[in-house]
Order: C-alpha cells, then sequence, then structure tokens
C-alpha cells in the first residue's frame, strides 16, 4: 500500500537538503533554540571571565596593599630598633644624626619616606629638607602609648610623587623601656599601586584565552546540540521536553522509569548517583543492573510502595512507587529516591547537641556543689568522663588551692587537683604533685594566651613530649592520643588549666574546643567562689584560733581539756577560756555569739577580752555576766548607729549566751550562772551523769535582766563538761535529742581524763557536716589540800600582830619555806595591821601553798586600800607599797561579808622570789627620795 504526503515527487529531497541547510545556519538564528543557548553561554562566559578579571585584579590589589603596609611596619620597627636611634632622639641635634641613617635606609628598604619624631610630632627627619622640623601628618596617639598604627593619609610631597600615603608608625624605646620618639614608614598609594600594575597584562590576556576556550566550547556545545536534537522545531522540542518535566518533576529526587518487563527506561542523575547504576543500564532489566536484593525486589513488584527505607551501601534511602499509566494498563511504573542520610545525619547532630546541652546542666548541677576548691575541681572532671573526654585531669595555682589571690609568678608551679577517668593504667601526675610546666607545653601556653588548645594528635606536638618525654612515650601507648587544654578564668584571672583527653578512636573537633572552654568557664566561677570562700574560711579561723587559748595556763584546781571544731560553712563566735584566780581558784567560761565569719570571730574576741578584764577585778559571777550584758548592748547599738548612718544594712552583734563558773579548790565549791547558754553537764566520780540544775536567763545583749547564780559543791574527780549548741542541736535534730545522745556518750566516763572525754564526745556526737561551730571543755576538780592551808582569826589588837608573824613563821617552817619567812612576815604583818587599823572584824588570816604562797587577810568591811605614794611627813601609807614591791601580784576581791586582800609570791627552791630586785633597806632608805 502505498502513502501520499500530498507533496509533489521529489519535494522530499529538497525538503532533506533544506533542513540540512537549515541546521547549518540555524546556529545563528536568535528564535532557534540552538542559537539562544549559544547566546546564553557566551553572555554567561563574558561574565565569568569579567567577574574573574575583576577579583583577580582587585586581589592583587588588596594584596599590593597589604605588602605595601607589611614593608612600611617592618621598615619603621627595624629603623626605631637600630643601634643608637634612641640616644640620637635625646641628642641635642636628632637631624644631624638621623637624617643620613633615615635617607640611607629609606633607599635600602624601598619605601618612600622614613620620619623621625619626638612624642609631640615634630620632624626630625624627611626627603625634603625644607620639611624638618613641621608637624607630622597622622596618628600618633596609639603609639605613644606602645602599640604600632597603621594608616592611609595625606601629606607633604614626596620624590615619588604627593598624594595618599600607605604608613606606620611605632613607638622608640630605650634601654629602660621608656618612649623617647616616635618612628613613620611608608610608600605612596601610586607607587603601592605599581605593585599589582604588571600583573593586569598577564591577568587580561588569561583573561582573553579562557573568553576564547569558553566561545569555542560553546560553540561545539551547541552544534552537537543541534546535531542531537535532529532539527525538531521548537513546538516539538517543547513538547518533548514537558513530557519529561512532567515525569521528572513529579518527585523530588532520584527517578526511574521501567517498562511492563522491568526494563529500565529512565534514571536520572540523582538515581544513578544512588544506586550507582552502570552507564549502560538504560534498557537492561532491573535483574541485570547488580542492585540490593531489597531494593531489586521493590522494582519488580507491581505493588505500590511509600517511604519504604532501604539501606544502599552507606546511604539511607526512602523509596516511593507508582504505576507509570495506572488507566490505560500499559504497565511499568515510577520510582522516586530520596537520600535520607543526611536528614538522619541532622538528627544524629540535633541529638549530640542535645547530648550536650544535658552535660552542660550537668555540669551545672554538680559542679560547685561544695564550697572546696577541691572537690569542685574533682567534681569538673567526673562530670566530663566519659561523656566528653576518656580522662581529665584539672591543676590548679598552689594559691588558688590555698584560698589565696592568683598571680602569673605562679602559672609555672601547678598542683594536680583533679584526676578522672582510668588514671591507675595511664602514666599522669598524681594528685597533689606540683607540675612545673615548660613554656611550649600546651598547659602554659592556655594560661598565657588566655584561650583554648587543640592537639588533635599529641604525637605530632612538640611542647606536649617537651614537659616530660618518658611520661609521654608511656602516655601514647595507653591509646591517649588528643588533647584539649583550656584555661579556668573567672573576673579574668586565670585559676588552672582543665586537660581532657581522647583516645585514637575519636578525636577531638574544632567544635569540641568551644565546648570544652564553656564548660570550664562554668566551673572556673565555682573553683572562684570556692577559692573566695577558702580564704574568707581561712581567715575566720586563723583569727577564731588566734583569740582562743593556745595552751593551759597554770593552775593547780581543775585538770582540763578543750576542742573547737570550726563549721564547714565558716566560723562563727564559739569561745571559751579557763582563767585562774587568786586563792587557788579558776574561773571557767564558755560563750557563743550569734552569727558567723569574721565579724563573729572580732566580735568574740572582743567579749573574750572583756570577760578577762572583769575576771581580774574578782568581781562575782553575776556581776560578771551583768557587765558583758551591757557590753553587748552598747556594741549592739553602736554598730547599728554607725552602719545606719552609713546607709548599710547592719550587722549588729544581736546577742551572745554565755556561762560563767568558778571554782573554789580549798571549799570545793563551784558558782555558776548562764546566759541563755545550754547547761553543763556534771559526771560525779562514779559515773553518774547529770545536769545541776543551773538556772537559765537571758541571753546578752538584752539588756536589764538579771542572771541567777547557783552553787554547787563537787566532789574530787568531778568531771564539768561546758559546750555551745553546735554540740547537741542540728537542723535534722531537736536539743533534746542531742543531750540525750550526749548522756549516752558521758556513761562510765568518770575515771577517764579530760582528754579522753573530750575525745570521746566528738567522736559519738560530731556530725557529718557541721553547720556550726563546737566548742567543748572537760574540767576535773581538784581538791586543794588540807595540809597545805593555814587559817585563824586575829582578833582586832594591834599588839598582837607579832603574835601572827610567829604563827606564820612556825607554819612556814612546818611547809619547808623558811627561806620565804622574812618577806611573807613582811607582807602578812602590813596586811593584818591595816585591816585592824581600817576595817573592821572579823579579821581572818588564810596561807595556801601550792605553786606559789598565797597570803589573804579579810575583814569585814568594803572599803578597798589603794597604793599612793607617802610624803616624807606622812606617818603611814608606805605598807601597801613595801608589799607591791615583795609580792608578785597584790588584789582585793569582796565577798557577801566584805572584803579579802591577797598576794601572792612566787616559790624558787622554797625561797619567795621579789617581785623586784631592790635590797629592802636601799627601798627603805630612798623611801623619802623626790627622785623616787
Amino acid at each position: 500500500m502505498e502513502v501520499f504526503s500530498g507533496q509533489p515527487p521529489g519535494s522530499a529531497e529538497h525538503w532533506s537538503a533544506e533542513r540540512r541547510r537549515g541546521r547549518r545556519t540555524s546556529l545563528l538564528h536568535l528564535r532557534s533554540v540552538a542559537g539562544q543557548v549559544l547566546l546564553l553561554q557566551i553572555a554567561v562566559v563574558v561574565l565569568l571571565v569579567l567577574a574573574a578579571v575583576a577579583a583577580v585584579v582587585l586581589q592583587s590589589a588588596r594584596d599590593a596593599l597589604r605588602e605595601g603596609r607589611r614593608e612600611s611596619v617592618v621598615a619603621a620597627q627595624s629603623f626605631a630598633s637600630a643601634p643608637g636611634v634612641a640616644r640620637a632622639l635625646r641628642s641635642p641635634d636628632p637631624t644631624a644624626l638621623l637624617q643620613p641613617r633615615a635617607e640611607a635606609a629609606r633607599k635600602n628598604s624601598g619605601v618612600d619616606f622614613i620620619i623621625a619624631m619626638n612624642k609631640q610630632g615634630i620632624r626630625y627627619t624627611y626627603p625634603y629638607p625644607s620639611e624638618i622640623g613641621k608637624k607630622f601628618v597622622g596618628t600618633i596617639g596609639p603609639a605613644l602609648q606602645g602599640r604600632t598604627v597603621v594608616e592611609q593619609v595625606g601629606g607633604p610631597p614626596l620624590p615619588t610623587g604627593g598624594g595618599t600615603a600607605v604608613q606606620a608608625v611605632v613607638p622608640v624605646h630605650d634601654a629602660r623601656g621608656t618612649i623617647v620618639g616616635l618612628v613613620s614608614a611608608g610608600i605612596a598609594v601610586r607607587n603601592v599601586a605599581a605593585l599589582w600594575m604588571p600583573e593586569l597584562p598577564i591577568t587580561l590576556g588569561a583573561a582573553a584565552v579562557a573568553l576564547a576556550l569558553g566561545v569555542g566550547g560553546t560553540t561545539l556545545v551547541s552544534r552537537r546540540l543541534l546535531r542531537q536534537t535532529h532539527g525538531l522545531a521548537p513546538s516539538e522540542l517543547a513538547e518533548l521536553y514537558e513530557h519529561h518535566e512532567a515525569v521528572l518533576h513529579s518527585v523530588r529526587e532520584g527517578v526511574l522509569i521501567t517498562d511492563a518487563e522491568d526494563r529500565l527506561l529512565l534514571a536520572n542523575e540523582e538515581a544513578t548517583r544512588l544506586l550507582g547504576l552502570p552507564d549502560d543500564a538504560r534498557g537492561r532489566p532491573v535483574e541485570e543492573l547488580g542492585l540490593p536484593e531489597p531494593v531489586q525486589r521493590l522494582l519488580t513488584t507491581p505493588e505500590p510502595v511509600t517511604d519504604a527505607v532501604h539501606l544502599v551501601g552507606d546511604r539511607l534511602l526512602a523509596v516511593n512507587k507508582r504505576p507509570t499509566y495506572p488507566r490505560s494498563g500499559r504497565g511499568g511504573s515510577v520510582v522516586t529516591l530520596r537520600d535520607t542520610t543526611e536528614l538522619t545525619a541532622i538528627t544524629g547532630r540535633a541529638e549530640f547537641a542535645r547530648q550536650r546541652l544535658n552535660l552542660l546542666y550537668d555540669a551545672g548541677v554538680r559542679v560547685g556543689t561544695t564550697l572546696d576548691v577541691g572537690r569542685t575541681a574533682q567534681e569538673l572532671a567526673d562530670v566530663a568522663v566519659p561523656r566528653f573526654a576518656d580522662l581529665v585531669t584539672v591543676d590548679l595555682l598552689d594559691a588558688v588551692l590555698r584560698g589565696w589571690e592568683p598571680t602569673a609568678e605562679g602559672w609555672r608551679h601547678l598542683r594536680r587537683a583533679a584526676i578522672a577517668g582510668g588514671a591507675q593504667k595511664v602514666p599522669v601526675y598524681p594528685l597533689g604533685e606540683v607540675i612545673d610546666f615548660s613554656p611550649l607545653a600546651p598547659q602554659m601556653r592556655t594560661l598565657q594566651e588566655g584561650r583554648g588548645m587543640l592537639e588533635p594528635d599529641l604525637r605530632q606536638s612538640p611542647g606536649w613530649h617537651e614537659q616530660d618525654p618518658e611520661r609521654a612515650r608511656l602516655f601514647l601507648e595507653c591509646g591517649l592520643r588528643s588533647l584539649v587544654a583550656v584555661p579556668l578564668r573567672a573576673r579574668g584571672v586565670p585559676l588552672g588549666v582543665a586537660n581532657f583527653y581522647r583516645r585514637e578512636s575519636q578525636p577531638f573537633e574544632p567544635d569540641d574546643l568551644s565546648f570544652a572552654e564553656e564548660l570550664a568557664a562554668r566551673a572556673a566561677v565555682a573553683i572562684d567562689n570556692a577559692r573566695r570562700f577558702t580564704r574568707e574560711h581561712a581567715m575566720a579561723v586563723t583569727l577564731q584560733r588566734s583569740l582562743l587559748p593556745r595552751g593551759q595556763p597554770e593552775q593547780d584546781a581543775l585538770e582540763v581539756a578543750w576542742r573547737y571544731l570550726p563549721a564547714e560553712g565558716g566560723v562563727g563566735g564559739d569561745w571559751f577560756d579557763v582563767i585562774p584566780l587568786p586563792g587557788a581558784r579558776v574561773a571557767l567560761v564558755m560563750g557563743d555569739v550569734v552569727g558567723r565569719g569574721l565579724h563573729a570571730a572580732a566580735t568574740m574576741g572582743r567579749l573574750r577580752t572583756a570577760v578577762h578584764n572583769f575576771a581580774t577585778l574578782d568581781l562575782p559571777v553575776d556581776e560578771v555576766l551583768g557587765n558583758l550584758d551591757d557590753l553587748v548592748a552598747r556594741m549592739d547599738n553602736e554598730e547599728g548607729a554607725g552602719e545606719a548612718a552609713e546607709g548599710l544594712e547592719g550587722e549588729g552583734v544581736t546577742g551572745a549566751t554565755c556561762l560563767y563558773a568558778v571554782y573554789d579548790a580549798v571549799t570545793g565549791a563551784c558558782t555558776m550562772a548562764r546566759a541563755g547558754h545550754p547547761e553543763p553537764v556534771l559526771v560525779h566520780p562514779d559515773g553518774t551523769v547529770l545536769c545541776p540544775g543551773v538556772p537559765a536567763s537571758a541571753p546578752l545583749g538584752l539588756g536589764g535582766y538579771p542572771f541567777e547564780t547557783a552553787e554547787l559543791s563537787l566532789p574530787e574527780g568531778s568531771q564539768l563538761l561546758l559546750y555551745t549548741d553546735g554540740l547537741v542541736e542540728d537542723r535534722g535534730q531537736d536539743i533534746d535529742v542531742g543531750m540525750e545522745r550526749l548522756r549516752r556518750a558521758l556513761d562510765g566516763s568518770g575515771n577517764r581524763p579530760p582528754d579522753e572525754v573530750c575525745q570521746t564526745v566528738i567522736d559519738a556526737l560530731k556530725p557529718a557536716h557541721s553547720s556550726d561551730d563546737i566548742a567543748l571543755l572537760a574540767a576535773r576538780t581538784r581538791r586543794f589540800p588540807s595540809s597545805r592551808v593555814a587559817e585563824w582569826e586575829v582578833p582586832s589588837d594591834p599588839a598582837l600582830v607579832p603574835s601572827v608573824r610567829a604563827r606564820c613563821r612556825e607554819t612556814l617552817l612546818e611547809w619547808g619555806l623558811e627561806e620565804a619567812a622574812f618577806t611573807t612576815e613582811l607582807i602578812l604583818s602590813e596586811l593584818v595591821t591595816n585591816a585592824i587599823r581600817y576595817g573592821s572584824p572579823p579579821v581572818t588570816v588564810r596561807l595556801l601553798h601550792s605553786r606559789c604562797l598565797t597570803c589573804e587577810v579579810s575583814d569585814g568591811s568594803s572599803t578597798s586600800p589603794r597604793l599612793r605614794r607617802a610624803a616624807t611627813t606622812d606617818e603611814g601609807g608606805r605598807g601597801l607599797f613595801l608589799v607591791a614591791q615583795f609580792a608578785q601580784r597584790w588584789g582585793t576581791r569582796y565577798t557577801s561579808r566584805g572584803k579579802v586582800i591577797w598576794t601572792e609570791q612566787q616559790l624558787h627552791d622554797g625561797a619567795a622570789v621579789a617581785a623586784g630586785h631592790v635590797p629592802v633597806d636601799f627601798l627603805l632608805e630612798h623611801f623619802d627620795d623626790p627622785e623616787l
């Protein structure tokens, strides 16, 4: 059968020839696809070439300008540091010395000018001598502060021409580091441009060649496009393009089209890349493409698939499958592939970021839980292992561990404060060891530069190896390869270094350095807080301990022992004291100032001094507490008024508690009173534990309340236990529970020495974390031997004073104190005579022989004698003078029945040691001397 086209014979050949001519001429036809593509590609190539030329020109100009700036700085610094420049600037005629050198240096260095000037900017040198002595054009302020200035400014004419110049200004230092002048060097901008102008022809030539190659390549591509289209008209090409556009853009990623026989009809580049298809895949059956079994089965099955995820190589692909012609029944399918590997990686990075945030949160919660520097450093190490590093060490300045202010002088001597992560297998410096880092070690560099240091491969870190070569070798043998060293800084002050190590499998990256710096910054604040607390705590403890008794005083009435434990959160105002009193008596004091810290410790020192003064006056127990009450009230008012005047929040004392007791070893009586203080505990010699029932009075500082006293008779060997509330009271328990625990701890301790009793009580009641100070005082009573006591009553008759001396002599002979008899008789004679003459009956004499010889004369009068200087015409007034000269101490105390005048004489081998070294005859002979 013949088919007619409706054209005359021979027209087919004619049409074919015309079509070939059309293919040859259509390249230049703007309405053809090939022509439009050609013009578009030529335009793109021209734009790219022009952009490349502009970029090269700009980069060359920028490089030339940078080179000019560098040459200016080098020339200026070289001339400024040249020998003799500083001396020449200080000479009478700097220009004569510096102008020849500046011009020679300018010609040799290639710069356009070198200017030496004084600190006011007056030029000493210039290429044109006429410009010398004028003001320098430019900025000199930063150079006068020791910095280098680089700028572009205009100035006077130069040999190479005027205009803008690139110049550098540097300071000139003398041998002592003082800035004595300035030096500027520079190059004219036009000369800078000359550095890159020779490159312009080469750049333009290369651009022309690139343009020619681009045009030629574009022409070849366009010709090939014309051949591939087989001369199709634009409408035909558009129809074909729309067909492929409908298929390819129906999905987002790779596209596969198969026919009914499962042959591959189309695979775009993304699909080819994702599946690794061979170049000749088109037209081949799916089974021959070497795809993984799950993907091959998915492509050959007719069922649709939605977002099925399959692993192909190292990629995760999400696969969708739909029929190509669902209504025509022609078969075939369209398969789309989407690479979800990056999405999975992004999800992994998000999870990684979440883990890092969790680690920072944990660091904020777990680091700084205590105010202990070493513990805080260990918490930082523990929180970073193993979630961030395999091994962490923290090295702190020794001053930081001691609570001192860190200084740069101590940077090279750091102490190992914390280790975490398999330290027993790695040869690291042990805890507590002082490490002397070398200047090139990463730890020293991070301290000096104030930033973190990343060493991704320790095998390539010479500074780290230089620190300890043998230890470094063993360290690498353990598998650790990567290090991040970051400074621990707070308030701009370096505190130490944190070192994070990882094994070879996962080395540190730059992002890890930023995270380590953030982690260290948070920990540094906690470490600095702990350091400051340590400093303040140490100062308060030092002050507190300096104000407490340092040794036991000499006395025979009590056997005492004590313990003082400061609180973890800072010392308070607890104090205690043992004060010997005349007449074989001892005062025991236990007090507690409200508050803590330096203020409480200082207040405690004032109260303890006051108690000593009141005890020296030998006041009754209730009067001592009354005077303390007045003192605390005055202190509180004074501090409140002073701070209110300054507009500050008051730190008033707000009160204190105190227990004051006086024990008499002769009678065994103990008089005590307490002002808001816990009641003492008494342990009898048989082990019975009880509270003596001392009445409770108001705390000190309230004012106006009387203090009740209690007098107890203590058997010899009894133990009196005084303490502060920190021993028995805690936030977690009531004071009654603490008292019961104290009684149980003291059961059966009647025969134990006081030191053992103190230790037993502390071991039983000391809390794991003490929030308050603990002061404990144990005193075991002794009785004064009756054989060492002599007491008798003296009638009120001065004629009987010789009998008193005689009985005194007999008593001293019995005690073996013959050599002290004369002095004692003299003292006793004067005291008895004064009591009979100026006092009232009854007059009683008592002698006590212990560490010293005590003479006591009591009478019923409350008038107190006083030491005075007798005039030449006076008949009396010299007795107390003699008593004061021969006695070591003397004084007066008042009782409910009158007063007691006492003296103490130190004994040495049975002889009384006089207070002075002046003979009696000399004193008596010169007593009336007006010069004395």
